[in-house]
């Protein structure tokens, strides 16, 4: 068995420009926005090479964006005859890009679907009504103990445990302001407000969670090729129904990252390389374990030497 895992970003990684270099070497990368792009009517390719940062920044844009990001990486990854991984895993939006690499969906209705999820998000709670916030430097037990604490018949809830000492919370903005107060009084190092405007993987997602899955009715789902452990249940699944379930559950549940790092050490994975743009999941892994070798793939020459490192490696 491989001893490789692909990690896909999700929303937060983007920026004008990214993949540039990349793209100027592999054409796989250019030609995948332009799909993405002809599936929504959209120049995406246009967007993140020249902006601007407010219209990438949206998130019916960037949910695309990012899948595309993720799966161009993938292609020019598989042109390279790049090691097939043991197993895939993204950090919520990239779970869509895992399962199209795996062969569980296809491009093209990914693209609708991350688009349509990214509307949803945004048109179920009204901008300003929700927030999201980093808050560092407390135990996971404790962040969510201060959550019900400060709810005081508001929403906020843990939303992402993106490593030991790093979670983000969501819910409703006075809620989240409060338990920001009291994270800072029980010693978090920081507890910052996040420049997002949707509060994901809280409950007030719950309607459009809902919308979603008669969205995903419609799509075809196959059984993945490669295993691609789910950010809700922290668990691989080969049913097309227990797959659409856990991208429903998904919207309104907590992203479990670390846990999912750990769960594919678990499997026997000693080396994660990050598919798509950016390396905030490199940063996160190294912190969940640094006996894992990190590889970004989001530059010519990493990618490079990630193939020529891993080259030996058996599928």
């Amino acid at each position: 068995m491989s001893e490789l895992a692909l990690l896909f970003p999700g929303q937060g990684s983007q920026s004008v420009g990214m993949l540039a270099e990349l793209a100027s070497v592999h054409p796989q990368v250019q030609e995948t926005f332009e799909q993405a792009g002809q599936v929504l009517a959209v120049d995406l390719w246009q967007l993140i090479s020249e902006g601007p940062a407010e219209n990438l920044n949206r998130t019916e844009l960037t949910q695309p964006a990012m899948l595309a990001g993720g799966v161009a990486v993938w292609r020019v990854w598989q042109a390279l005859d790049g090691p097939v991984p043991a197993a895939m895993a993204g950090h919520s939006l990239g779970e869509y890009t895992a399962l199209v690499a795996a062969g569980a969906l296809a491009f093209e209705d990914a693209v609708r679907v991350v688009a349509e999820r990214g509307r949803l998000m945004q048109e179920a709670v009204p901008e300003g009504d929700g927030a999201m916030a980093a808050v560092l430097g407390l135990d996971d037990e404790v962040v969510a103990a201060i959550c019900r604490e400060a709810a005081e018949g508001q929403v906020v809830t843990p939303a992402n445990y993106n490593s030991p000492g790093q979670i983000v919370i969501a819910g409703d903005s006075a809620a989240v302001e409060r338990a920001m107060h009291k994270c800072r009084d029980a010693g978090a190092k920081r507890a910052m407000i996040l420049p997002v405007s949707v509060p994901s993987h809280s409950p007030l997602m719950r309607s459009a969670a809902e919308s979603l899955a008669h969205i995903l009715a419609d799509v075809e789902i196959h059984a993945p090729g490669i295993p691609v452990i789910h950010n809700v249940d922290v668990d691989s699944h080969d049913q097309a129904d227990a797959i659409r379930q856990s991208l429903v559950t998904q919207m309104y549940s907590p992203v479990r990252w670390t846990e999912t790092v750990q769960a594919l050490t678990a499997r026997g994975i000693l080396v994660m390389a990050e598919c798509g743009p950016g390396r905030v999941l490199s940063g996160l892994g190294r912190r969940i374990d640094r006996s894992v070798k990190w590889m970004p793939l989001d530059q010519p020459d990493l990618i490079d030497s990630a193939f020529n490192e891993l080259k030996g490696t058996k599928p």
